[in-house]
């Protein structure tokens, strides 16, 4: 009963914090959308990580690490590399033009086609795939955590999970519906908190029931990089890695959308740099508790790996504290979901409703237009969840975490393309960089069918350089050259490039620790 109270006690305080951000009457859209852009660095910092972070790294990736131990953190700590190229070569060009959506920084590149190929793109992205997966994973963990509870709600798990779905989703809807982007960074700072001071308490209670981290090190599961012919997560992953950074971090809404509300590049630098060490921090909360599950059951493997969180949690926790911790998973998926619902109701109203279908609409029609994106955004958001969940609770044994990447790469290789291409390149043809946008999906699929037995990392490496390689290779023999590299790095002051030059050596240094 106290776990319950808790965990009510926070929705209440979430939605009062959503109810008194609630956007004016009579706010110009750039209010409603990036905040009139006010947002200082600490704000950026806390909400940009709370967006990234969602409640499948503390199941799905947990789940990976606790397979395959400290490499799946890759995908957290080289975050690091995206967060500077964002900081020094990403934002100051988007704030110099002072874009709402990063679809007008390709507009001004490539022209109208390639832009609303991008915007609709984002759209199924986040608004299909990466919406239901959030909605899914923070309706599984409360159905895992919570068995006997949930189980009032349906006798059928598949069915309970679903009704979790849609009463999470509308409760992250409604209060991004009712105040923008100010509403979701808000609550985006408290949920943050939560949910790292839940995953920092799990992970210390984790390492000391395992024995310590000297016994976590002989367990043989600290390493970063795993041996090339790896199935899943061989060390030339992290070349993929580092590419879809470039997506990821320097051209995606969802993302990015503090940093183009910031007041100023040096808050939006300062922020962005601050959330590379947050990202050390999600990286410790989700894959060692994992690695720890996996020494403390060395003789008992569990049968699903996905519940690694929910096991450590049943495990370890008394009741208050697994109520702290199942906020903090609520708190991740919200996070996640109300940014998601803000950005692309901005991506729509803005890019193709604005811009494409209305332009002579107010702002008073483009915030309602977007209100109502929201809608659609979450109806089609639980059309992939209950799709995962069919396949989920089908084959209970089966790691969907590798399986959504794999999936998503299939868009996220042509964004990198085009975000290169833009940024690099000093005169890509528009017409070749959308025909390699869409010509990724088939190389793809080549590659897998000519390669069955590669890493999935690897032919998403080879997929991004074959096809940057077409567009550069005809770019730079029309007009010989590249973006000059003096152009690219700009930092606002000495403080934000001191700032930058000591998270770069960070991460060289844990790269080497930690080989």
């Amino acid at each position: 009963m106290l776990d319950l109270l808790i965990i009510l006690a926070y929705f209440v305080v979430i939605m009062a914090i959503g109810v008194v951000s609630r956007t004016r009457s009579g706010a110009t859209a750039e209010e409603f959308f990036i905040s009139g852009r006010r947002l200082r660095w600490p704000s950026i910092a806390l909400s940009t990580i709370a967006t990234n972070i969602h409640a499948g790294h503390f199941l799905g990736i947990a789940g990976s690490a606790y397979l395959y131990g400290l490499a799946q953190a890759n995908l957290e700590i080289n975050a690091v590399f995206g967060l500077l190229l964002a900081a020094f070569v990403f934002v100051p060009l988007y704030l110099k033009q002072r874009v709402v959506t990063i679809t007008q920084f390709f507009e001004a590149r490539f022209g109208a086609k390639v832009a609303t190929t991008y915007s609709l793109l984002t759209m199924v992205l986040y608004g299909f795939l990466y919406l239901g997966t959030a909605l899914f994973w923070g309706a599984y963990a409360a159905d895992a955590l919570f068995p006997a509870q949930t189980a009032l709600i349906h006798p059928d798990p598949a069915t309970r999970v679903m009704i979790m779905m849609v009463a999470l989703g509308v409760f992250s809807a409604a209060y991004t519906w009712l105040g923008g982007l100010t509403a979701v960074v808000r609550t985006d700072a408290v949920q943050f908190v939560l949910l790292l001071g839940g995953g920092l308490v799990l992970t210390f209670l984790a390492v000391r029931e395992a024995g310590g981290w000297g016994a976590l090190q002989q367990g043989g599961l600290l390493h970063l990089h795993l041996p090339a012919d790896h199935p899943k997560l061989p060390w030339t992953a992290i070349g993929a890695m580092l590419l879809l950074n470039l997506n990821y971090w320097g051209a995606n809404q969802v993302i990015l959308q503090r940093a183009l509300a910031a007041r100023s590049v040096r808050d939006a630098q300062l922020g962005l740099l601050a959330g590379g060490v947050l990202k050390y921090l999600t990286a410790l909360i989700t894959a060692v508790p994992a690695i720890a599950l996996a020494v403390i059951l060395e003789d008992r493997p569990l049968a699903d790996p996905d519940l690694a969180y929910p096991t450590l949690v049943n495990l370890l926790l008394p009741v208050g504290l697994r109520g702290l911790v199942l906020c903090g998973l609520f708190a991740s998926l919200m996070s996640t979901v109300d940014s998601i619902f803000n950005s692309l109701s901005t991506l729509w109203s803005v890019d193709i409703y604005k811009r494409r279908l209305r332009p002579q609409a107010d702002d008073a029609q483009v915030i309602a237009m977007g209100r109502r994106a929201i809608v659609a955004t979450l109806l089609t958001g639980l059309a992939f969840g209950f799709f995962q969940v069919r396949v989920k609770f089908g084959d209970p044994g089966f790691a969907l975490t590798h399986w959504f990447n794999d999936m998503t790469y299939y868009i996220k290789v042509g964004f990198v393309i085009l975000v290169a291409s833009a940024v690099f390149l000093k005169a890509a043809r528009p017409n070749l960089v959308l025909a390699m946008m869409v010509a990724t999906v088939g190389i793809k699929l080549g590659l897998e069918r000519a390669f069955p037995d590669a890493a999935y990392f690897n032919i998403t490496a080879l997929t991004i350089l074959i096809g940057f390689a077409v567009v550069a290779g005809e770019s730079l023999g029309r007009t010989g050259g590249m973006t000059p590299w003096r152009e690219l790095g700009h930092a606002a002051d000495r403080t934000a490039a001191r700032a930058g030059l000591a998270l770069a050596a960070s991460l060289v240094l844990v790269q080497a620790v930690f080989h």
